[in-house]
């Protein structure tokens, strides 16, 4: 028995008529054709406040009664439910605070602070930021906001797949981030509702991923620990209210790594223009592993946009180098005037371009006569690397890999 109905959803979508926007479903050229097929974009990253969890903030402070507003609201949040929050609670009136981890992304903090609301930091993960959050609320009386774990807040997220359906009508699969829960709950229940034979299919970081072994244990179960650039879905326990809509409703929750992620990113700000957060980028990740899993037309949820500007350097940069975008080895030359150039002038002649070389004579395993060259490239994907390195080999250069 779930503890949201579809008319929880159609209130909060009342609630929500003139707070959020209808966020765009656009055509991905490039997903389409791996996976056979249309497929979808729903860019809950260009929402306001960068994410999807306004809908379910707002919703969940709009239903507080008004004495309890007055006492101000408490959440803990990575970023995009600390906006959410922050947002909601200035457009109804409510002192808002908010916890975020320690090494919470600066963007997120700072864009938190301009919608008016007191951020302290508060542990290492989400779920410690939860325990003080919980506190506060104790403490002062304040009205905790969870991110995930609430009828209200599920409802609010419910209101992307009331879009979706909307918006794509013969839809067959619908993909969705997967952190405590709350947006995967809503969304499977308002699309499982009006289109029952969709399949709904979450996805996680495999650095955080407790739903799988939660569905298995039939319960939700903590993780140890956990890893990932993902911030917004690293969440180690799922969320009582959305794994019950989960438990009934989802048909699977897939896994993705780093390298995946970040080539998704990459890919959907070179082909979609789309600044999506590692969060937000795991569903494409998941069609990029394995895209004849997903029947068409598929919906992908880009569950938000808030990156820190220096990872997403960093994430463009890793997915470069999984893309197969960037090229590291070392050659050995001899040690005499022209040796170097020659090796130079076979990358520019093979269209490699030059961004690092370090050239080393002292190493113990080399020659008196020898040098050893570490060599980083930058191609235009696997097929040019291949390329580049038989065009050194038959050059005559040996070459080896860290």
């Amino acid at each position: 028995m779930t503890t949201v109905s579809m008319d929880d959803v159609r209130d909060a979508r009342d609630l929500l008529r003139d707070v959020v926007r209808p966020t765009p479903l656009e055509v991905s050229r490039r997903l389409a054709d791996l996976v056979g097929g249309p497929v979808y974009l729903k860019c809950e990253n260009l929402q306001r406040a960068g994410s999807f969890k306004i809908r379910g903030a707002y919703v969940r402070i709009a239903r507080l009664a008004a004495d309890e507003r007055a006492r101000g609201v408490v959440a803990a949040s990575a970023g995009n439910h600390a906006q959410g929050v922050a947002l909601a609670a200035s457009m109804l009136g409510a002192k808002a605070t908010v916890f975020m981890p320690r090494g919470a992304p600066i963007v997120k903090e700072k864009a938190t602070r301009t919608y008016g609301a007191d951020v302290r930091f508060a542990g290492a993960s989400v779920d410690e930021a939860v325990h003080a959050a919980r506190d506060f609320a104790a403490e002062t009386g304040a009205c905790l906001i969870h991110p995930f774990d609430h009828p209200d807040i599920v409802a609010g997220q419910a209101t992307v797949g009331v879009e979706i359906v909307e918006q794509c009508p013969d839809l067959r699969t619908v993909v969705v981030a997967v952190g405590g829960g709350g947006l995967i709950a809503g969304v499977s229940l308002a699309v499982k509702d009006a289109r029952p034979q969709t399949r709904v299919i979450g996805v996680q970081a495999s650095g955080a991923a407790a739903y799988p072994g939660s569905l298995r244990a039939g319960h939700p179960v903590a993780l140890d620990a956990m890893s990932t650039m993902a911030d917004g879905i690293a969440v180690a326990r799922p969320g009582e209210v959305p794994f019950g809509l989960v438990r009934e409703f989802v048909e699977e929750v897939r896994t993705v790594g780093e390298d995946l992620t970040a080539r998704a990113l990459l890919l959907l700000l070179e082909r979609a223009k789309l600044v999506v957060e590692p969060a937000g980028a795991v569903g494409v990740a998941a069609l990029l592993q394995e895209p004849h899993a997903f029947e068409p037309p598929v919906v992908v949820v880009l569950s938000g946009g808030n990156v820190d500007p220096l990872l997403l350097l960093r994430v463009i940069r890793h997915g470069l180098a999984a893309s197969g975008r960037y090229l590291s080895f070392r050659v050995r030359v001899p040690d005499r005037p022209g040796a170097l150039a020659a090796l130079l002038a076979e990358l520019a002649a093979a269209d490699a371009n030059l961004l690092d070389v370090v050239h080393e004579r002292t190493k113990p395993q080399l020659r008196m006569d020898e040098v050893d060259v570490a060599i980083q490239v930058e191609t235009r994907g696997a097929e040019h690397c291949a390329h580049v390195l038989a065009a050194l080999r038959e050059a005559g250069f040996q070459l080896s890999f860290d």
